[in-house]
This record gives structure tokens, sequence and C-alpha cells, in this order.
């Protein structure tokens, strides 16, 4: 028997034949352009819709803080050497020749921050005398040098499909810290489901129910939640069975789960919003999702968001007219041991945990 890791010289053809079929051609072209005309090309037409420099919305929100903006043009300034950026140039229904950001939207946004004057430099390292200085404090000659400084761009041509683009923004950002999973997932797995997450992770009886802060939306945490919510229910007896780790299971689950059909997608739709009644019906004051720390409210643990959400859920789908005699049980020792956030993620230990939460509401215990 042949050694699985030896290098034949028939897996060195079948390399070479499987490298052959997955490869594809991207045409892209590299242009300069001064920063000034970047800015011009993001703004104009923007409320329209029609900028020839567009976000598309699997980018990911404003997420730099005002350090690493003020880092970012510190660099500028000083001449260093800027990262490129990548678009891709769109044909559609409607050409209007439009290049969609793959890569560099965080560098864009600060750059028209800082020239509209939205951006006051802090913490600068080697630039001391400029902190606290905006945009327009700066001498005409240097705010003159400053939009005229040019930045690389790298323009893949109209024969880059969406897949080849959604791929490209992954590979760029696979490994690095400043993209979480699911702004990963956003920007390489679009779908049926992940429009479905979209939307109901914007549904307001869900944030108020979570109690979400601005940092957490914007790092796309109520996606996740939606996420881990379809994926435990529909599937947590298998999580698990092949020693998948989290993230794993749920890229799984949303890569199958977006070829469903829309029959499928309306009961998942059906099976959430039935959950949020039922919860804003039998938990008073929600409080059994989040908890309440002195005066300020704080987002549950995943582990218990998802346990009292898919065991809910799984009691519903066997009674659909359900009143539970009491919800205190969410409040006893043994449920607070299995959620607790330390708590193990076994195969064993997630079905406890939710069965528990079914099986309290159905009378089974």
């Amino acid at each position: 028997m042949v050694n699985q890791l030896e290098i034949t010289d028939q897996r060195k053809e079948n390399a070479e034949a499987e490298i052959r079929e997955n490869t594809k051609r991207v045409d892209y072209n590299t242009l300069e352009y001064p920063i000034e005309v970047i800015v011009q090309k993001y703004l104009d037409g923007k409320d329209e819709d029609e900028n020839e420099l567009f976000i598309p919305d699997y980018q990911r929100e404003m997420a730099w803080d005002e350090d690493r903006q003020s880092k970012f043009i510190e660099s500028v300034i000083l001449g260093l050497p800027i990262p490129y950026i990548f678009v891709a140039d769109i044909s559609g229904s409607e050409d209007l020749a439009r290049l969609e950001i793959i890569d560099g939207t965080q560098r864009i946004r600060t750059l028209i921050r800082f020239i509209n004057n939205k951006l006051k430099l802090k913490n600068l390292e080697k630039l001391k005398t400029l902190n606290g200085f905006t945009f327009e404090n700066l001498p005409l000659p240097r705010q003159r040098r400053f939009k005229r400084t040019s930045i690389r761009i790298i323009v893949l041509t109209k024969e880059a499909d969406e897949e080849i683009r959604r791929d490209l923004f992954q590979r760029i950002n696979s490994g690095s810290l400043e993209l979480n999973e699911m702004e990963k997932r956003r920007g390489g797995q679009p779908g049926k489901c992940l429009d479905l997450i979209e939307k109901l992770s914007k549904e307001q009886r869900f944030l108020n129910l979570c109690s979400f802060s601005k940092t957490e939306i914007d790092k796309r945490d109520p996606q996740e939640f939606v996420l881990r919510f379809f994926a435990f229910l529909n599937n947590y007896q298998n999580y698990g069975l092949s020693d998948n780790k989290v993230h794993q299971f749920l890229d799984e689950y949303l890569k199958q789960e977006n070829k469903s059909d829309l029959l499928k997608i309306d009961v998942m739709r059906n099976d959430f919003y039935s959950m949020l009644e039922f919860i804003e019906k039998y938990c008073p004051n929600s409080l059994h999702i989040y908890r309440k720390i002195k005066n300020l409210y704080e987002p549950t643990t995943r582990i218990k968001f998802e346990s009292i959400t898919v065991g809910v859920t799984l009691a519903l789908r066997q009674n659909q007219t359900l009143i539970p005699k009491s919800t205190s049980f969410l409040d006893s020792e043994e449920f607070k041991k299995l959620t607790k956030s330390n708590a193990s993620i076994s195969q064993n230990k997630v079905i406890s945990r939710i069965e528990y939460v079914r099986d309290q509401l159905l009378g089974n215990s």
C-alpha cells in the first residue's frame, strides 16, 4: 500500500491537473490615483448609489478606531508605502463603469473623514506636533501635497465575476485579525440563508432582546447569534460528530443552507419569529436572555442564548400552542451549571442543555 504522503509521479500529474482545472484567469490593471480623485470618485453620486467607487454590501462598516485612522494618515503624510487598494470593474444591465471596492474600505473611509475635517489626529508617534490637527489645520501647501499623494489601485477587469471578487476578498482577509468569522462569511458565503440572517439580525425585537452594544453590532454579533440559532436548531445532534470546532460547524451549516429553496427559508423565518414571540410573552422582562449588571445591560453568552432559543423552538415544534407552567427553571442552579461561560461545548453537553430547556417547557422532566 502506497503511503498517502508519498509524492509519486501520479500524484504530481494529478496535482497539475487540479491546478489547471481550478485556475481562473483574472485580468487586471494597475493604476495610480491622487487621494483627491479617490475621494471624489467615492463621494460623487453616493447618495443616489451611483458613485463610481463604491462599497459592496458584503464589506464591513467603519471599524478602525481613531488611533488606527490617525496612524494611517501619519503614514500617508510621511510618504510611507501604502498597501494596494483592490477594486473590480462592474458591469450590469445598466453599465455605469462602477468600481467595487474589494479591499481598502477602511483606508478610503479614513481619507474621506480626514479631508472632511471629521478626524482629529491623535496619539501620533512620529509627527507629535500634529496631534489635535484636522485637515484644515494643515498649512495650505501641505493640504495640496496630501491631496495629490498617489495611491496604487489594482483594478480587476469586468471579466471578474462575483464569485472571483468574493473569493479574493476572503483570501485577502483570511487570517487577518481585523475581520472576525462572521465578517468573512458575509464576504465569502453569499446565499439565501445568509440573506435571511442579515434581515433577521436587524429585527428590532431581537436587538432589544439581546441588548447588543453598538460595538457588538458593528462586529456583526447579531448576525452570528442568528446563525448559531439556526445551526444548532436544525443540526445540534450532529454537532461534534466530526470533531468540528464551532466556527467550522457554523461554516458548513451556512454553506449547506445557502442552497435551500424558498419554502425552507420561510420555515426558518417563522421559527425565528415564533421564538421571539414566546420569549417576549413568557420570559418576564426578557431577563433570561440578557443580564443586568448595575445599571447596564450586557448580552448573554452565546451558550446561554442558543440553549434557550433553540430549546424554546424545539418545544414549539412539538406544541405550537404551548403555554408553559413556569419558566423559573431558567434561574435554577442546574441550568446555570449547564450554561456557565466556561461550559463544555462537547456534543453531549450541547445536546443536554438544549434538550433540558425543551423538556422543562414540555413538562417532560
